[in-house]
Parts: structure tokens; C-alpha cells; sequence
């Protein structure tokens, strides 16, 4: 499975298309640090407006540990497209240029063949967050230096200390990287029913749109099935960024988050071992 797996990766990242969300990250990271260095000192002040009222804020508040905040905010959430955009052409795109017999004719198991497409989505998932880190928490911090960052939160204030922040950077880029590779799996599994890469990718995100407008709807019926959503647990993250930090509360997260990983790809294995190829 390891040739296999090498072959897997050298076909992902020797496609240009690859690259693109390497791109895509670094761009929208450059945007909002250079917007931040422009007119952040205004963006700051209105955004503690409120506060300042009642505390005498001092201190480096523009720094790397609130940027790359920000930053998370606004790309974690559009990842999961760049990674079905490689996840869900990993079944369907061989299907599409008639591929997928020759694969099977190779000493591996279909079983084999799905787990070795997977492992190669979710090292390229991890690889985007990476990434992300690099551009995002090393870019900012150089940028902007580093301090106690101030996290507002719609009914709370949190300041966090500079030493204790670190750790939850490391912490929260895990956590992403278990909501990525959820997402890797429920696009390999929509790969495995379709001929051409488009349908599994549009699919992906459309459930991830739908279930994403669920669980933010504050309606009685929504309300009871939010906490059974993946979509919920994605944001999860932020979790670690509270003081104290509602270990439970993620802990929880993660292991729906593994649930459902565990179930696509099972399903995405008895469907595959069901599948003709032949027609």
C-alpha cells in the first residue's frame, strides 16, 4: 500500500490545479495582514469600543496572536471546498478517464484501494493546514509581533495571556485538521457514486452549506438536531481560545467529528465493493 500511496500523492500534487489552494490560502491571508496594517489601529478601536468603556486596555492589542485569529475565522470556514476539491476527485476522477480498472488490477483490495485514496486526501488536507499555520500564525507574528490577545465573543470577553496562547494555536490547528479530514471522507464518499469530479465537489459543499444553515438556525426543530450534525463540531476549535477551556465540550466534538469520518469511509467501502466497473 505504500507504493501505492506514493503513487496516490505524486498524482495530487503533480496536477497544477493543486497549487491553486496553496494560493488561495496565502492570498486571502496577505489581504487581511495587509488590511491590518493599513487601518487595523481603526478596526481595533471600533471593535473594543464597548470595552474601553470599562477597562483601560494597554499594551501591544494589534498583534500576530489576533490576526491569525481573524485569519481562522474567515478561511477554516472555506477549506473544506479545497479539500473536496482533491477528496472528491479521488474516486470519480479515475472513473472519469477510465483508470479505475486498471488500479483494480493491482495486488490491492478494493478495501485497500479506498483507504489508500483517503490516506492521500487527508495528507493533503493536513499539508493545507500547515499551510495555513505557516502564513497565518508565522506571517502575523512577524508581521505584527506577538502580545495578550483579546478574544470578543458575542455575550463574553476574554483575555488571554501571551504565554498561554501558543498551545492553543497547536491545539486548534489539530482539532481542524480531524474536521478536515471529515470533510475528506464525506467527499470521497460522494466520489464513489459519481463518473466526473464536479458532482462529489458541489455535493460536499452543498451538505456542508445546508447542514452549516441548520446548525446556526435558532429554530425548536433545528435545535434538536444540531448537536447530531458534524457541521456543529467543526467550529470546535474555538473552543480553545475560552478561559477556562470546555475540554468535555470539545473532547465531545472530536469524537462525532472521528464517528462520522469512521462511517463515511465504511460506507464509501461497502459501496465501492458493490460497484461495477465493468460497465
Amino acid at each position: 500500500m505504500i507504493p501505492l500511496l506514493r503513487i496516490e500523492l505524486y498524482k495530487i500534487f503533480h496536477r497544477p490545479r493543486t497549487y491553486i489552494s496553496f494560493g488561495i490560502i496565502t492570498a486571502i491571508a496577505l489581504v487581511i495582514q495587509l488590511a491590518m496594517l493599513a487601518d487595523g489601529k481603526s478596526f481595533v478601536g471600533f471593535a473594543l469600543q464597548a470595552v474601553s468603556e470599562q477597562f483601560d486596555i494597554k499594551g501591544n492589542v494589534l498583534n500576530g496572536y489576533l490576526i491569525t485569529y481573524l485569519i481562522l475565522q474567515t478561511l477554516l470556514i472555506h477549506i473544506p471546498l479545497l479539500v473536496a476539491l482533491v477528496a472528491g476527485d479521488a474516486l470519480a476522477g479515475e472513473a472519469n478517464i477510465g483508470t479505475l480498472r486498471l488500479l483494480l488490477t493491482k495486488p490491492i483490495s478494493r478495501q485497500g484501494l479506498v483507504l489508500v485514496k483517503f490516506t492521500a486526501s487527508v495528507i493533503y488536507a493536513m499539508l493545507l493546514l500547515l499551510w495555513l499555520a505557516i502564513v497565518a500564525l508565522g506571517l502575523s507574528t512577524l508581521l505584527f509581533g506577538t502580545g495578550d490577545m483579546i478574544n470578543l465573543k458575542s455575550d463574553a470577553f476574554v483575555m488571554l495571556l501571551k504565554d498561554d496562547i501558543l498551545w492553543r494555536y497547536l491545539a486548534a490547528f489539530a482539532f481542524a485538521g480531524l474536521a478536515m479530514m471529515c470533510v475528506a471522507a464525506l467527499a470521497l464518499l460522494l466520489s464513489v457514486f459519481a463518473d466526473n469530479s464536479i458532482g462529489p465537489i458541489i455535493g460536499t459543499m452543498g451538505i456542508i452549506i445546508v447542514l452549516t444553515i441548520f446548525s446556526t438556525l435558532q429554530l425548536p426543530i433545528f435545535d434538536a438536531i444540531s448537536p447530531y450534525l458534524f457541521t456543529t463540531h467543526m467550529i470546535g476549535w474555538k473552543g480553545f481560545f475560552d478561559a477556562p477551556v470546555p475540554y468535555d465540550a470539545i473532547g465531545r466534538s472530536a469524537l462525532i467529528l472521528l464517528i462520522y469520518t469512521f462511517v463515511f469511509v465504511a460506507a464509501t467501502i461497502f459501496v465501492f465493493n458493490k460497484k461495477d466497473i465493468l460497465s
